[in-house]
């Protein structure tokens, strides 16, 4: 059996002004696809895998139509060498907003299905925050997506879409998929899988796999921050059984309606000045406050230096701020040296609506790994520090701090670019705040501009009813 493997992988906010390029993206094509970590699993008896082109990106701003369109000919051309293909893998996100265009993956999957043909199935994996559309599942036969936020099982999601396709390929057993839009559009913050509602939700799914006729039952929260007519929720079944699937599908769309109302945010949340009264007051370390509207995992830019110029008006002393994107002050920093003292302007650096601070800073450390963009610095201000980043990046993992010679556990007070907080960074805070500040993902949805979705959708309208309606793939038909 012959599969191709490929894909495309960003979130996109449509409130970012800053378009993301080339050189924001890792590519992975041919072999080096298959010497990844990333597909590290793709091993099965009597399969040869055929690696296309993967493109994947910490989530931004939109994608400019030229990069996007480089991407999707090179896939292209690529799969249509390939042939012939027995199946068709595409590890895929769901929530790609490319610049003048609507619903990105269903632009990329349906070219890819009109290179194959219809004979030859397609699976796919999404994370949880995607957008699904009647294009897309059109062109599938097989669908699994992440069920946890924060995401600490992509792996095991890739491996559930491959696994099925292998295994359909194997027996000849044809799929397919149902899905149920749900008029709801939450952020990830309020539906994190770790606090309930969404817990209990997210806990059921295995059990519904396990009925005659399913094989995988997802539920999707959607991408909020894009104003596209395709943002919902759903919920998305792989079958053998289209009643089943069907079913199933109107189950699960019509328990996240009933618990809409509950959702709430996990951490202690509020105004960034509330927050941070919260943390002069703790006496416990590290207290670690995220800011949340303009983290880069959620689309953010990441430039903003609000929380900053809240700190030094306070005189904040002991404080270790990770990371500003900033490559001109990244760059002004390494001219300088370690140990230089020198004038910096900080933030605003790719979108200059956002905050911006001027300071006289210690290069404290400098990190060259080698290609300019990854080029990082630590300054130190007044009692600060700072992680200053030539390109927009998170700081999510204790070996990004590790790495700076920082410990994160060993500072009074810890400021990231985050949402709900990382596997590794929650259980070292103490306490978790959440910041409610400005940004491309701000938390304050129900404000949002909403010029292009579908309306009525919940929190933006409230008094309309609903009943789950399930609908399969053409394909299925």
């Amino acid at each position: 059996m012959r599969i191709a493997v490929g894909g495309i992988h960003t979130e996109c906010s449509t409130y970012s002004r800053v378009l993301m390029t080339a050189e924001d993206f890792r590519v992975l094509r041919g072999d080096e696809l298959l010497r990844s970590d990333y597909f590290s699993f793709l091993s099965a008896d009597g399969v040869v895998h055929l690696p296309l082109l993967h493109a994947r990106a910490v989530p931004g701003g939109p994608v400019s139509r030229p990069t996007y369109d480089v991407f999707k000919a090179e896939f292209l051309e690529r799969l249509e060498a390939a042939l012939p293909i027995d199946g068709l893998y595409l590890a895929m996100h769901g929530a790609i907003k490319v610049d003048g265009m609507d619903d990105t993956e269903g632009d990329w999957i349906s070219a890819a299905r009109a290179i194959i043909g219809p004979d030859c199935p397609i699976a796919i994996s999404y994370d949880l925050h995607g957008n699904v559309s009647q294009r897309v599942i059109d062109n599938i036969d097989i669908f699994a997506a992440y069920r946890t936020a924060p995401h600490i099982d992509t792996r095991e999601t890739m491996v559930r879409a491959w696994s099925m396709l292998v295994e359909a390929l194997q027996t000849g057993r044809r799929l397919g998929v149902a899905w149920a839009p749900v008029p709801v559009l939450l952020p990830g913050e309020r539906t994190s899988t770790e606090d309930e509602p969404a817990a209990g939700l997210y806990r059921s799914l295995p059990e519904v796999d396990r009925r005659p006729g399913i094989l995988d039952a997802n539920l999707m929260v959607g991408y909020v921050w894009a104003d596209e007519p395709r943002v919902t929720a759903c919920a998305v079944v792989t079958g053998s059984d289209k009643a089943a699937a069907s079913k199933a599908a109107e189950e699960i769309a019509s328990s996240y309606w009933d618990a809409r109302e509950n959702f709430r945010f996990g951490p202690v949340t509020g105004a960034l000045d509330a927050m941070l009264d919260i943390a002069e007051r703790a006496a416990s370390r590290p207290v670690i406050l995220a800011d949340s509207g303009d983290n880069p995992t959620g689309g953010g830019v990441g430039d903003r230096a609000d929380v900053l110029k809240a700190l030094l008006a306070r005189g904040w002393r002991d404080a270790l701020v990770a990371g500003i994107a900033d490559r001109p002050a990244t760059e002004a920093c390494f001219a300088a040296g370690e140990g230089a003292r020198l004038p910096l302007r900080i933030g605003g650096s790719l979108d200059p609506s956002g905050e911006v601070v001027e300071v006289t800073a210690e290069v404290v450390r400098l990190d060259d790994p080698g290609p300019a963009l990854e080029r990082q610095a630590v300054i130190r201000v007044d009692h600060m520090l700072i992680v200053l980043s030539a390109r927009r990046r998170p700081y999510h993992c204790l070996k990004d701090f590790s790495r700076l010679g920082l410990d994160p556990t060993a500072v009074r007070l810890l400021v990231v670019k985050s949402g709900y907080l990382s596997p590794e960074l929650a259980p070292i805070a103490n306490p978790n705040l959440m910041a409610l500040t400005d940004g491309a993902v701000n938390q304050d949805i129900e404000n949002l501009s909403s010029e292009r979705r579908r309306r009525p959708i919940f929190p933006f309208d409230r008094e309309f009813d609903f009943v789950p309606e399930a609908r399969v793939s053409a394909r299925w038909n």
